[in-house]
Parts: structure tokens; sequence; C-alpha cells
């Protein structure tokens, strides 16, 4: 299947997934060649009509050149002829976007005097990362539950529940999954540079995510900080400095994606755990009615220079906080932290039809619409360059 097909699919998945009659479709996928009885039995399978169409689409993908037309075919035989016009509209569309830009002359004005140069102006359309590659990355988490006594750093209960989920929703996104407990700060950065090392030239992504206690330093352009389980920092700053297309050619022009489970107050940020069955009116040490309350910096504390005082721009880059450094994140002992249950939840539902920025404004609006005076926002630091779907199973 050609490219513009694939995204033409994945562009008008959701009016699919909303609208397809999967019914009438099984015998013609089968009597064209396009599935076996066994594939259409296990498409059957998926659940309620939604979920087949979901899968239905997803799987056309793989079935060879012919798919996308004999698929418009079917449709049109079975009464679904607007479905295939809004896909053969999604697939011309796409061809624009390859298209040379509109340039124009600017006449610019410099030192007082008005020199005639030709600047580009280019008003590009929006573009999508292209993710082919199956599986498409490696996502690695760093999962950091028991910290040392002389750390004053309390055991993170609940972290492994958030660990487990997002293991098995990156599988379920086409990624190979790393999974390391309980690290020293020395031995995060190893797995991290270990990493940003491999060989990525054959992958489309990158996904890093740190289950943590945090803190709230602030750099030039990425704030906050990471414990160790040893209680010694690692900027987050220089976590995605490892990546950036200067100290990781293979992913230059690649997104990476970084989501950060933690949170930061003043020396140290000793977690904040919420039981289920607390009354909201309860707080650890106080109750925080706003929707992130900020911690007083000490007086006198400065942010000392523990990462490089400059960065290349680092473009293609995510960063996704379940709230910003300096403000509290909850997690539930039992049912993990709300941010990561929140994520896991919108990308079940969402990944097959949304884009990512989209997906983490539903974050932000779940977990700070909860009720009572336990209170969080997640927040993010974007510098993705085009719009990122992810590719679902």
């Amino acid at each position: 299947m050609e490219e513009a097909q694939r995204r033409a699919l994945r562009r008008g998945r959701a009016r699919l997934v909303a609208e397809l009659r999967v019914a009438p479709l099984w015998d013609p996928l089968e009597d064209r060649g396009l599935f076996t009885r066994p594939m259409v039995e296990d498409l059957q399978s998926a659940g309620s009509r939604g979920e087949q169409a979901r899968q239905l689409v997803i799987d056309l993908e793989t079935r060879g050149k012919q798919a996308f037309p004999l698929f418009l075919s079917i449709l049109r035989d079975t009464g679904q002829g607007h479905l295939a016009d809004m896909l053969i509209e999604e697939c011309e569309c796409l061809p624009a976007l390859l298209q040379p830009v509109d340039l124009r002359p600017v006449e610019l004005d410099l030192h007082g005097e008005k020199h005639k140069k030709r600047c580009l102006i280019a008003t590009c359309a929006c573009q999508v990362y292209e993710l082919k590659a199956d599986p498409c990355g490696w996502c690695l988490i760093l999962n950091n539950v028991d910290f040392s006594s002389d750390s004053r750093l309390s055991t993170r209960k609940g972290s492994d529940v958030d660990c487990k989920k997002l293991e098995n929703r990156f599988k379920a996104l086409r990624f190979k999954v790393l999974i390391r407990q309980n690290l020293k700060a020395q031995e995060m950065v190893s797995e991290l540079q270990k990493l940003a090392q491999q060989d990525h030239s054959a992958l489309d992504c990158c996904v890093v995510v740190i289950l943590s206690h945090g803190h709230r330093t602030s750099h030039n352009q990425i704030p906050g900080g990471i414990y160790g389980t040893d209680g010694k920092l690692i900027p987050i700053e220089k976590i995605v400095n490892y990546f950036n297309g200067s100290n990781c050619p293979k992913l230059r022009g690649k997104p990476k994606l970084f989501f950060i489970q933690a949170c930061g107050g003043e020396e140290k940020d000793l977690g904040f755990v919420v039981d289920c069955d607390s009354p909201v009116s309860e707080a650890p040490e106080g109750s925080l009615e706003s929707d992130a309350t900020p911690f007083r910096t000490l007086a006198g504390s400065t942010d000392e220079p523990d990462a490089v005082t400059s960065l290349p721009t680092p473009s293609d880059i995510l960063v996704s906080y379940s709230t910003f450094p300096g403000f509290v994140s909850w997690r539930n002992p039992s049912s993990g932290s709300w941010y990561v249950e929140t994520l896991d939840s919108v990308l079940e539902q969402y990944a097959h039809s949304e884009d990512l920025l989209n997906m983490l404004l539903m974050v932000a609006n779940a977990v700070s619409a909860k009720e009572g005076k336990y209170k969080q926002i997640p927040g993010c630091i974007n510098f993705l360059r085009k719009k990122f779907f992810f590719m679902c199973k």
C-alpha cells in the first residue's frame, strides 16, 4: 500500500470507527482475497462494532498494494460510498504536502538602508511524522520505587502499577519496551546513554518514561530534575540532551518523547500519596486547594549549574510532565498515579485516531477536573515540528 493511502486511512480512522458498518463487509473482504476466513473471524472477535472497525482499518495497511482500491470498491458495493469518497479526498490532499512551498519576496530594511532581499516565507500545510517501522522504536521505562535511607525520600507505592500499565500500553503502540528498576543516578545516566547510542537508523521514534521523585530545579530550556535511588539529582534538561540531534544523530529529525511522573518542591520531593477512601477535606501537611500550589523557595537558595549552560535547539522533542516541576503530583498506592492512569486510559481510547498533543490536552483536562481538594494539572514542553500519531496494533 502506498504511503499516501496509509495516511488517508489513518486520518480517516476516527470517522470510519464511528460510522463504518462492518457486518456487510466480511464476505466481500474474503471473496476478493483481502482477508482469509481465519483473519475475518479474528476481526469479528475484536469486540464491539467500533472495535471491529478500528482493527479492520489498522489491518488493511498490511494487506498489499491492492488493499486500498479494493476496500473502496467494497464500500461502494455495500452502500457506504460516502466513506469511500472521504478516503479519496484524504488521499488526494496529502500529496499537496510535497508541492513546492509558496515563496514571496520581502523587502528588508537593514541598518537604516533599504536592501531588496528575497526572504523565504512559506505557508506550510500541517505535516505528520512518519511511523512506518514495526516496531517503531524503543521505549525505556526507568521505575524508581525504593530509595536509600540516606536520601530521605519515601518509597513510591503504586509506581509498579504505573510501570506495568505503560509497559503494556507502549507494547500495544508497537514499541520495544525496556524496563529498569530502582537505579542510582549514575545508573540511570548509563541506561539513558546506552539507549541514545543504539542504532536507531531503522526506527522512527524513541520514548523515555521516568517514574521517580523529582525536584523543581530550573535550567535554560527544560526545567526539573529527577532523583536516583541514592538521592542524587539528574536535571531533565541533561536527560533530554542525550537524545538531541548533536548527541544522537541516528534520531535526528525523528520524534523523541519523554513522559515524567514526578513532582518537586523545595530541597526534596518527599512524595504525595492519596488513598482512595481519604476524605476530600484532608491532605498531607495541609490542604491543597488550587490546581497546583507552588512550594516556597528557601531564602538564599540557588540552582547550581549541574547541566550544560546551553543546548542545541531540542527540535523533535516533547517532554510531558505529570505536573510542572515545583508542584504537587498525586499517587495512589493501589491504582498508581493520577497522571499515568489517565494517560494510559486516553491512549487506549484515542491513540488510533488523535494526535499526541490533543491527547495530552485530554489528560490535562481530566486530571485537573478531578473533584476534591487534591489538585494537579499536567503540562508539557513541546519542540515537535509536526503532528505525531501513534501506530496501533
